[in-house]
């Protein structure tokens, strides 16, 4: 049996249904009605916001147009400051954030409505549609049904399969990284540098391993093997991120030098050396990607800090790299932090800080323009209270 839902929709009084596909968890739609290249933008936008689904059967190329359209109209909307659900003021930063994220769920909910019907063997029935198959191949695997899915989605899909092909540059480790669809890419090269540039822990040179905890496309891990840390054990719980992370290994000739585990945290065992870059802003993941970057309740972070002094050997440093821009946006203390760390057992040897150089830093149109601006990034060196002490 499938484990995709059924969307349902009718054609000239006939019953139709296929597979609903959505990788953030979007419910099939209720309510489905055929449109094409006759059909109205402003009646598209009408019906979307009504939550009513498209389900596009014109030319592919008129269906993106569409939703550029739809997009045009939001944006519209928005400027003009027609009111809708999210538009109450904010009455501080993090109220700013979470009507930031509403908007933003909003948005991705009203595009998310045109939908693109695909074939079996991932193959768009609808005139000069691309050829898609092998993106959605690397996001989905195979498919033995036809299936629909958001044309916002696959945009993303086809997306993400170009950054696969093509790699991101880290100069911090000179050459490209292969992010696969549904791993976070290492776009902001800053905490790169952190960890390229910070000392390594004396007890690497008599036990040279280390861990690197939610390795994700494997750049952290990548970068220790490259510092000549002759065996790293990462970790993750994703299975597309254990197999991003074996793909940039193997094209960077690391396989060798780092072994990769499926588990939560921390593989068993001690090591002198235990990295962790955990999502940074304490909030909800309104898609796969976004779990990189957003966690409930700091759950990664507290579970990295409480399990830490466990696992490393004598003479070890934790480092936990991580903005703190989750300060500025009122949405964790740095007391809050501090105390983490007290309750684990630990205390800060050191720590390396580095400014953000992306974009929206400098944005001041950017909805959260002052938390950005004031970002840094930081490197804690952590060790146990007892080795402190000592």
């Amino acid at each position: 049996m499938s484990a995709f839902p059924t969307l349902h929709w009718s054609v000239d009084g006939q019953d139709c249904s296929a597979r609903w596909r959505s990788e953030s968890g979007v419910p099939a739609p209720r309510r489905v009605m055929r449109v094409d290249d006759q059909t109205p933008a402003d009646t598209a936008y009408r019906l979307a916001c009504e939550g009513t689904a498209l389900l596009w059967q014109g030319d592919f190329h008129n269906g993106r147009q569409l939703l550029q359209a739809l997009a045009r109209r939001m944006d519209k909307r928005a400027a003009t400051g027609r009111r809708t659900p999210s538009r109450e003021a904010a009455t501080g930063p993090a109220q700013a954030f979470h009507l930031h994220r509403k908007r933003q769920a909003e948005r991705a909910r009203t595009l998310g409505m045109l939908l693109i019907p695909v074939s079996a063997g991932h193959q768009i029935p609808l005139r000069r549609a691309p050829d898609v198959a092998q993106a959605c191949q690397e996001a989905y695997g195979d498919a033995q049904e036809d299936y629909v899915i958001a044309l916002r989605e696959l945009q993303g899909l086809i997306g993400a399969h170009e950054w696969r092909k093509k790699g991101v540059p880290v100069p911090a480790l000179g050459a490209a990284i292969h992010p696969h669809y549904g791993v976070f890419s290492p776009v902001r090269g800053e905490y790169l540098d952190l960890v390229k540039q910070a000392p390594l822990p004396a007890a690497v040179a008599q036990d040279s391993r280390a861990y690197d905890i939610g390795t994700g496309t494997g750049v952290l891990a990548a970068i220790l093997a490259q510092r000549g840390v002759q065996h790293v054990v990462a970790t993750d719980m994703a299975p597309r991120a254990l197999a991003c992370a074996h793909d940039n290994l193997s094209r960077l000739g690391l396989t060798a030098q780092v072994t990769l585990q499926q588990t939560d945290l921390f593989p068993p065992g001690q090591a002198p050396l235990i990295v962790c870059n955990p999502p940074w802003v304490p909030a909800r993941p309104n898609s796969s990607v976004e779990q990189a970057v957003y966690d409930p309740d700091s759950q990664m972070l507290k579970g990295f800090l409480a399990g830490l002094a466990s696992h490393l050997s004598v003479g070890g440093e934790g480092w936990l790299i991580l903005s703190d821009l989750a300060e500025h946006l009122g949405l964790r203390s740095r007391a809050d932090l501090l105390q983490w760390i007290d309750q684990a057992g630990l205390q800060v040897a050191g720590r390396l800080d580095i400014r953000p150089r992306h974009g929206k830093a400098y944005d001041p149109k950017d909805p959260l323009h002052a938390a950005r601006a004031a970002e840094v990034t930081s490197l804690w060196r952590l060790v146990p209270q007892t080795a402190a002490a000592s």
